[in-house]
């Protein structure tokens, strides 16, 4: 009788932590949101964390979740701002031509035929979703560097635009997208004012329509995965694009900069958290 008890009672603890933290997970969902809303990008450095560790996702099949997530919400932000004039269609197109079939080919040839077991280095298995992880979490702290420095970009329309570094850039960012499910949003920002040349403000509501274009294209090449969760995928989407919404209208009232620094400092401290635990997992 008393083992009945204590097993019954462990399995109503479990259940709660996993009621926690799945609620935890919906709140991060709305984050992922409002970083797109307010700085163009940070969504999926956000996403991957959330689906893996407080919906207890899988590293690869999250990558795979984190594209649908973050392209259905980009494509929501930046329609938005297509209306406020601050989308540039062409140089967003010009840009993707190359990203979007990197992407594509990524995860419909590549992804495919990574091994599980990649290596074993002095008795330490390495596997692909310890891998993804680690990666992802160097990207995180790439990222924060880039969200936390005070550097202002050279902006201007008055130069040629060197296609090789955009091919280059956007295979590049093609691959991240790929491999990670990141959109790369830390990574597009500078490359359309450096290689496109547009004003910052455009540069944000562009990078959303190509984070979109790249992470929706690219979720295609995994459609036919079955066991897939819609439910959670639909769920975790309608939220974020509730935290687009209010991130959009932040972005007109609240300084930028500063909101951009303290995301900066969020990412680099959970970058740091998921390295320390990978590498403790070994």
């Amino acid at each position: 009788m008393t083992n009945i008890t204590d097993s019954t009672d462990e399995a109503n603890d479990i259940c709660l932590k996993m009621n926690i933290m799945h609620l935890l997970g919906y709140i991060a969902s709305l984050l992922i949101g409002v970083s797109l809303g307010l700085i163009g990008g940070g969504g999926s450095i956000l996403t991957m964390p959330v689906m893996v560790y407080l919906f207890g996702v899988s590293p690869v099949t999250a990558t795979s979740y984190s594209l649908f997530v973050v392209g259905s919400t980009s494509l929501i932000g930046a329609a938005r701002q297509y209306k406020e004039g601050t989308v540039n269609i062409r140089m967003a197109l010009l840009f993707a031509a190359t990203s979007v079939i990197t992407v594509f080919i990524t995860r419909k040839w590549l992804v495919p035929v990574i091994p599980e077991h990649i290596a074993t280095v002095h008795g330490f298995v390495i596997t692909e979703s310890w891998l993804t992880m680690v990666l992802f979490a160097v990207l995180m702290l790439a990222s924060s560097v880039f969200m936390m420095r005070n550097k202002t970009l050279p902006e201007g329309n008055d130069m040629k635009i060197s296609f090789v570094k955009l091919v280059i850039y956007g295979t590049g960012i093609g691959l991240v997208t790929g491999l990670l499910g990141a959109g790369g949003g830390f990574l597009l920002i500078p490359a359309l004012v450096l290689l496109l040349h547009l004003q910052m403000k455009e540069a944000v509501g562009t990078s959303l329509l190509v984070i979109a274009l790249n992470s929706l294209i690219g979720f295609t090449g995994n459609l036919q995965d079955k066991g897939m969760d819609w439910r959670l995928l639909v769920t975790v989407t309608l939220l974020a694009m509730v935290g687009i919404i209010a991130g959009s209208y932040l972005n007109r009232k609240v300084p930028a900069g500063k909101l951009k620094r303290g995301f900066g400092w969020f990412v680099l401290v959970m970058g740091i958290y998921i390295l320390v635990r990978e590498v403790m997992a070994l």
